[in-house]
């Protein structure tokens, strides 16, 4: 017998719990009382003059209360790495906004923005935050072109902590989080670390700095992200042939000196800043995609849904094949589907289908439109 008591009250918790406790053995015909390995546990709850009974309980994320502390802004790729670092931040109470550097085009932002709002939304939704896209192909270019290719990597991350920096800057937001790990690739190796910090004198954070990879990828699969992280579209990153893992900050400077930082500044010129609860309307107000109200025979309907929403409520048409495929899934396995079939793509608000239509659309597949049933 477990009692725990809010307010004011002549008894004591172990009171209750001697009585109670004594009640129910006599009168359920227990077989005794072990206070250490109880095959039954009954716990009750007194609230001043009200008693509740716990059924059940469940774990929640621990931590501080959401936006109890300082704000944040989070370095996002969509990756396994910076999702679980932007849910350990959230768990400790801190509000955090997202940034993600746009190196691979549409079908990146996409995904990065579809897994930032499910974060948000799972664990942070009582804040509202920002979703900061900063278009980096330029500034990749830049680096290609001007630095000398074992440095590229290190030149790519200062320069993306120089606009990180400059956005906290103008939304007064004083720390800055990655989800770097320690030596789990060569530009995240101490010495790499330190001249890259050199850039900005905020306070980076870096909660999995320690972590093992499986360790961050299990944390992923308990919050929901890995999924997201493991259809992550690809893009065309800074690639060396012998990355230099204890770069020298005289060196990096040199090798920066013939970077134009007008690029880094267009950058920053064209970032957009869209409320998180907003990110996904925003992104299909102007995309137009052909709809049908009825699927026909012969057609093969896509439920792109969340699987937890396609799985309560199930989508059944009479006479057509109905397929589920998450929307974190669809740029990377609708390739793999029989290009002579018409595929019509299906979520609840017709937002996130339009969105993947127009994608695939562009991708050069004209075997798909929207379900929209009316």
């Amino acid at each position: 017998m477990r009692c725990k008591r809010a307010g004011k009250h002549e008894f004591s918790s172990m009171d209750v719990e001697k009585y109670v406790g004594s009640q129910l053995r006599r009168q359920c015909g227990a077989a005794g009382i072990s206070l250490k390995e109880p095959q039954i546990e009954v716990r009750i709850e007194i609230r001043d003059k009200r008693l509740f009974v716990i059924h059940n309980q469940h774990n929640s994320i621990g931590g501080y209360p959401l936006g109890a502390l300082e704000q944040t802004l989070v370095l996002m790729s969509g990756g396994f790495d910076s999702t679980v670092a932007a849910y350990q931040i959230m768990r400790r109470g801190l509000m955090s906004h997202f940034c993600f550097f746009n190196l691979g085009g549409r079908a990146h932002e996409l995904g990065v923005m579809e897994v930032a709002h499910f974060i948000w939304k799972k664990y942070g939704s009582s804040q509202r935050v920002l979703f900061v896209s900063v278009p980096f192909e330029e500034v990749l270019g830049e680096i290609l072109g001007k630095v000398d290719n074992s440095h590229m990597g290190v030149v790519l991350k200062r320069m993306m902590l120089r606009a990180a920096s400059n956005i906290a800057d103008r939304l007064q937001i004083e720390a800055l989080v990655t989800g770097e790990a320690v030596s789990q690739v060569s530009s995240q190796t101490l010495p790499n670390l330190s001249v890259i910090d050199c850039v900005t004198d905020k306070l980076v954070l870096r909660p999995l700095i320690v972590a093992h990879k499986q360790d961050i990828i299990d944390t992923a699969n308990e919050i929901g992200t890995a999924d997201f992280a493991r259809h992550m579209p690809e893009y065309c990153g800074v690639i060396s042939v012998n990355p230099k893992t204890a770069a020298k900050r005289g060196r990096v400077e040199h090798e920066e000196k013939e970077f134009d930082m007008a690029v880094l500044e267009r950058a920053l010129e064209n970032a957009k800043l869209v409320p998180i609860d907003r990110v996904i309307d925003e992104l299909g107000q102007d995309v137009q995609i052909e709809e049908v109200s009825e699927a026909l025979a012969g057609q093969i309907v896509i439920d792109i849904r969340h699987p937890d929403a396609a799985e309560d409520e199930p989508l059944e048409l009479a006479g057509v094949e109905v397929q589920t495929m998450p929307f974190y899934a669809v740029n990377a396995r609708f390739k793999e589907l029989d290009p002579t079939r018409q595929y019509l793509l299906y979520c609840d608000k017709g937002v996130m289908s339009r969105l993947h239509a127009h994608h695939l659309l562009s991708e050069g597949h004209a075997n798909v439109r929207v379900y929209r049933p009316s």
